[in-house]
């Protein structure tokens, strides 16, 4: 699979339809099973929005993209397609076909809407900011969890979340603050500590290896 065509101008929908509609066919290593299946596939498009290994704010933009054309994934022959491709490089990557032309010619809503998408993501990185505070925050109680899971039945439930709001409360927002894109993370000693002194840690001393 290739990255992406490069330096095209999203606000010129025209143009961008021009160089987009078919583009899959110029895919290094590339074969697109849905060509076969359809009479117009050289006015299709083939973007990608994440892969296996996509952290949060990947993640967060590719469900917003998805939120957004989700409406013209609807009826009996829709303009778009979210599909998932393997890649022995990769593994995966996750997308989806667009139809750049309609049967009249006519560029479609579907890509007007695309190329909105990928306008914004060009004036900023990020196109919903609060899923993707949600996300960070999500997974940072994750990463607790992760920490502490040999006592994982000992604790209350959401002692993740009042760990969370006592490093908030006490200055440790090196603790709660996203780090490479993967959520907050602290050590166990350091989530003990907030533990015990949250009045969380179990009666009984367990001892983390």
């Amino acid at each position: 699979m290739a990255h992406q065509i490069q330096a095209i101008d999203w606000t010129d929908v025209a143009a961008a339809a021009t160089r987009m509609a078919g583009n899959w066919r110029h895919f290094d290593s590339f074969a697109w099973s849905r060509a076969f299946d359809l009479e117009d596939a050289k006015n299709w498009a083939v973007s990608y929005s994440s892969s296996r290994d996509a952290g949060l704010l990947g993640q967060s933009n590719e469900k917003a993209i998805n939120d957004r054309l989700r409406p013209f994934t609807e009826g009996d022959d829709p303009d778009v397609d979210f599909e998932r491709h393997s890649h022995w490089a990769v593994g995966y990557m996750d997308g989806l076909s667009i139809r750049v032309y309609g049967p009249d010619g006519a560029i479609t809503l579907a890509f007007e809407e695309f190329c909105k998408i990928k306008e914004a993501l060009e004036n900023y990185p990020v196109l919903d900011e609060s899923d993707y505070a949600e996300c960070e925050y999500e997974a940072t109680l994750a990463n607790y969890r992760s920490e502490m899971w040999a006592i994982r039945k000992a604790l209350p439930a959401r002692w993740d979340v009042d760990v969370y709001s006592w490093f908030s409360d006490n200055g440790l927002d090196r603790y709660t603050e996203n780090r490479d894109d993967r959520g907050g993370w602290a050590p166990r000693e350091k989530i003990t500590e907030a533990l015990v002194a949250l009045g969380l840690m179990p009666s009984v001393v367990v001892r983390i290896e």
